[in-house]
């Protein structure tokens, strides 16, 4: 047991998150995602909302302050509208990091983005568009 870790971390997450270097993305995303076939290793967390997972992996994660460091996928065919689940995403990053914003890329970049992230975290997400990539920064 450890002390002061949201309980939603569990322990290959937070090894992850760990050995992860700066620079390098995890991608956050909804139960719809194609992560099976995407190359990273797939850590699964089904019945956890993304934004819920967000909200505990940054109690522990250094976030880079480089720009797009915090990316969301946009709506395909309306890339500036914002879904309930990105503004989650959104509201939930502005708690934690007041001087970063929460960027996006299209979701064929988001894929390629993601692709080479360290960890895909499938979560139980059910809302489409709920996909975020993080990068890490340093302490």
């Amino acid at each position: 047991m450890l002390k002061n870790i949201n309980p939603l971390l569990g322990p290959e997450l937070l090894y992850v998150l760990c050995a992860m270097g700066h620079g390098e993305d995890i991608a956050i995303v909804d139960r719809n995602y194609a992560a099976a076939t995407a190359g990273p290793e797939v850590i699964r967390y089904e019945g956890v909302n993304a934004p819920a997972l967000l909200d505990a992996i940054l109690t522990v994660f250094p976030v880079d302050k480089k720009g797009e460091a915090v990316v969301r996928m946009q709506k395909t065919d309306h890339p500036d509208e914002i879904l309930p689940v990105m503004q989650d995403f959104i509201t939930v990053f502005a708690k934690h990091y007041h001087d970063i914003q929460v960027d996006s890329l299209t979701t064929s970049n988001f894929k390629l983005r993601a692709a080479r992230s360290a960890v895909i975290v499938v979560t139980g997400e059910a809302r489409v568009y709920g996909n975020i990539l993080v990068r890490k920064g340093v302490l």
